[in-house]
């Protein structure tokens, strides 16, 4: 297929989707064409609020594809096409709001760029279009983003490859963080990120004092649940890659990045939300901890264990494992146990259990639908296997997140 066609095809699929816009800039930051209605009116808001400044310094020195947002919600995705290292030309998605949003919230974002060089009729007329911008939670933008992606480069990546530094959500006064605040934020996150990579299970004390402090995103505001979500899901990205850097294999780490950004999402209270970022860490470290302390796993028996995490959901067996890495089944079998101290069956039990402690975070989920999920045969079943593992009932256990 053509590169012209391919883009024309997202474009339409944006538009019947979410209508989301497709912009064309090029090398140097000068809009060439969108399908937006009101381009020179977004246009400059994109300018204006820094973004396309950002977006700049980005492609200087990366290819992967960057979120951009702003102190008025506003948030779009940006995917550059390069040839020999040069940058070519940047296609851009958005704008989009992450959720709804009320006229008086856009106000006071706008309080923050009083200096910009705009004017009062053009924030009227800013203020006018604000129903007609779509609304779009970040999985499905992050995805759009990574099609827009694939169709400048081939190149298919995962939700853990965007850069989300960039990602801002409304803020109430970030002039409440002095420059030593923001430094101790950035160590903080540091500290936090260099334990997953070291697998380090003596975490907790540092986390507990790191408690108090942002992990890169101020989520104070009108919708501090929307904040809440923005920072987890800044925060399950950065983890991710720690952790591919701790020697995790990037499958298994991309696998449960998906499914923790998916509970991140459907969270619809703080009190769901909060233990979902705790949880997530100490999975990622412990994973880390056990890939760092057993090195002598070998690649064939690691593509068995990545082919367990990718397909949860299905009903795995020893057979498929063999015919997935060549080997005989009683080869694979006897392997395994040597290398990673479980039997095959006992290995998938395990790992479905502890994907299931991350759904059962999410307290909407009815169980039955998690066992289904997770591919048990009856909810029971799953009770027993869960009670087995964790000495608790999947309803127990799905409790005492809620008390903590």
């Amino acid at each position: 297929m053509e590169f012209s066609e391919s883009i024309f095809l997202l474009q339409q699929f944006l538009q019947c989707g979410n209508q989301v816009a497709l912009w064309h800039y090029d090398a140097n930051g000068d809009l060439i064409d969108s399908n937006y209605p009101q381009k020179e009116l977004l246009s400059v808001a994109f300018t204006a609020f820094g973004c396309k400044e950002r977006m700049l310094e980005h492609a200087q020195d990366h290819s992967n594809p960057i979120l951009l947002g702003d102190s008025l919600g506003l948030t779009w995705g940006a995917a550059f096409r390069k040839s020999g290292g040069m940058l070519q030309d940047i296609y851009l998605i958005g704008p989009v709001f992450l959720s709804d949003i009320t006229l008086a919230q856009i106000e006071q974002g706008l309080q923050r760029y009083r200096d910009a060089e705009t004017s009062v009729a053009w924030k009227i007329h800013l203020l006018d279009n604000v129903p007609h911008i779509p609304v779009c939670n970040v999985i499905l933008l992050s995805h759009y983003l990574l099609m827009l992606h694939f169709c400048l480069t081939g190149e298919k990546l995962d939700t853990s490859s965007l850069n989300v530094n960039s990602l801002s959500i409304m803020p109430d006064d970030s002039s409440a963080f002095g420059e030593q605040d923001r430094h101790k934020i950035y160590s903080a996150e540091q500290a936090l990120l260099q334990m997953v990579r070291n697998g380090d299970m003596n975490y907790k004390e540092a986390l507990s004092l790191s408690m108090n402090l942002s992990t890169g995103t101020h989520t104070s505001g009108k919708d501090p649940l929307r904040g809440g979500k923005t920072a987890g899901v800044v925060f399950c990205t950065l983890v991710s890659r720690a952790a591919i850097e701790g020697g995790l294999s990037p499958q298994e780490s991309y696998s449960l990045n998906d499914t923790y950004l998916q509970a991140i999402e459907n969270a619809s209270t703080m009190d769901e939300l909060v233990s979902l970022p705790l949880t997530m860490y100490d999975d990622y470290i412990r994973r880390v901890h056990r890939c760092r302390t057993n090195p002598k796993v070998s690649t064939t028996v690691q593509r068995c264990i990545d082919y367990i995490e990718q397909h949860l959901n299905q009903r795995v067996l020893a057979s498929d494992l063999a015919h997935k890495t060549g080997y005989s089944e009683y080869y694979i079998t006897h392997r395994f146990k040597e290398e990673t101290g479980y039997f095959i069956n006992d290995y998938i039990k395990f790992a479905k259990i502890e994907r299931a402690k991350i759904l059962l975070a999410d307290s909407d989920r009815n169980i039955s639908d998690i066992a289904e999920q997770l591919g048990f045969s009856s909810r029971s079943y799953f009770g027993q296997i869960f009670k087995e593992i964790t000495g608790q009932t999947p309803a127990a256990y799905r409790a005492s997140l809620h008390r903590k």
